[in-house]
């Protein structure tokens, strides 16, 4: 199946779009930044709205505080740094003032996993989806491409509650139509097939569209599902693709401990055993490098999903 590339441009080019909209058609929208608005492509929302956006500075536990304090008054806060910013330096303030207390913050965390690239491991963060799915009412989504990014972003304002908003650096294919439609909690199936299913979120899912055409031109019918919520996850479109296809392979830009793979892995242990094979990072902090590169070094590119659908058909009885 061939896929269309609508463009290229990172996902956090489509976060900044879609906050931009949102301060044109929500008056409850409001914004906060830790001192990276051009990162974060948050200059727009800014320029239109400056009463509504607020620069709280590199003190990412004050801003996490101030968004909880603002959903008091029905105001809907979208913060904005780095992912391992966003998650790491501010869990406790996170747990306490946001998830524990059920309040309507988005999290939105630019930069992560490998592909931060040259800013190297202590910016990158590979742990961050483990962390935000493990807190109790806290929803955790991961989008695609551009497009997608753009979409989640309007939609997550009409989600009632915590939300960990996920995406990256790097210029990527646009594959996501720009009028699809957004359904937090449901997976969508990109490609029919009978072989294997490989379910991916964030880039990896363009490098599973990758690996696509050389398991099909090896005779290889293979399922994908970009599964762009990890939490709540789509538990019906995982049983009823690998109840077809007797095996899966997961895609992630995250350490293999705690990720998609693991919550697939979980339902699956429920459900319906049967063979999986990871492509995610092995227990490691990344480096600096590009971000193609390191995404190779790491095992995280198409050629390892190629090997792990290959590993993953093997071991079917």
């Amino acid at each position: 199946m061939e896929f269309e590339i609508l463009g290229n441009k990172d996902t956090r080019s489509g976060f900044g779009e879609g906050l931009a909209e949102l301060g044109r058609t929500n008056e409850n929208v409001v914004a906060l930044c830790a001192d990276l608005i051009g990162s974060l492509k948050m200059d727009a929302f800014k320029n239109e709205n400056p009463d509504r956006f607020f620069q709280t500075g590199i003190a990412e536990a004050n801003m996490i505080g101030m968004a909880a304090g603002m959903t008091i008054g029905g105001k809907i806060p979208f913060t904005g740094t780095f992912a391992n910013f966003s998650t790491g330096r501010v869990y406790d303030q996170i747990r306490q003032s946001v998830a524990y207390s059920q309040k309507n913050v988005k999290i939105c965390a630019s930069h992560a996993g490998l592909t931060l690239g040259e800013d190297g491991a202590t910016h990158q963060i590979l742990e961050d989806i483990g962390m935000m799915k493990m807190l109790p009412n806290m929803t955790v989504i991961v989008p695609a491409d551009f497009n997608q990014t753009k979409q989640a972003t309007i939609a997550i304002a009409d989600h009632n509650g915590p939300v960990y908003l996920r995406f990256g650096r790097p210029v990527m294919p646009i594959f996501v139509k720009p009028d699809a439609d957004f359904v937090i909690g449901k997976g969508d199936v990109l490609q029919e097939g009978t072989d294997v299913t490989i379910i991916a979120c964030g880039h990896l899912v363009w490098k599973s569209i990758e690996a696509i055409q050389i398991l099909e031109a090896k005779g290889i019918s293979v399922e994908l599902i970009n599964m762009h919520t990890i939490k709540p996850l789509d538990v019906q479109a995982i049983l009823k693709s690998v109840g077809k296809t007797g095996c899966v392979v997961t895609a992630e830009e995250h350490m293999a401990n705690g990720g998609l793979g693991d919550s697939v892995a979980q339902v699956l242990a429920q459900h319906m055993p049967c063979p999986q094979e990871y492509v995610a990072v092995n227990d490691s902090f990344g480096e600096s490098g590009t971000p193609m590169e390191l995404m190779t070094k790491y095992g995280i590119d198409a050629q390892n999903v190629v090997d792990a659908a290959l590993k993953a058909i093997s071991r079917k009885k």
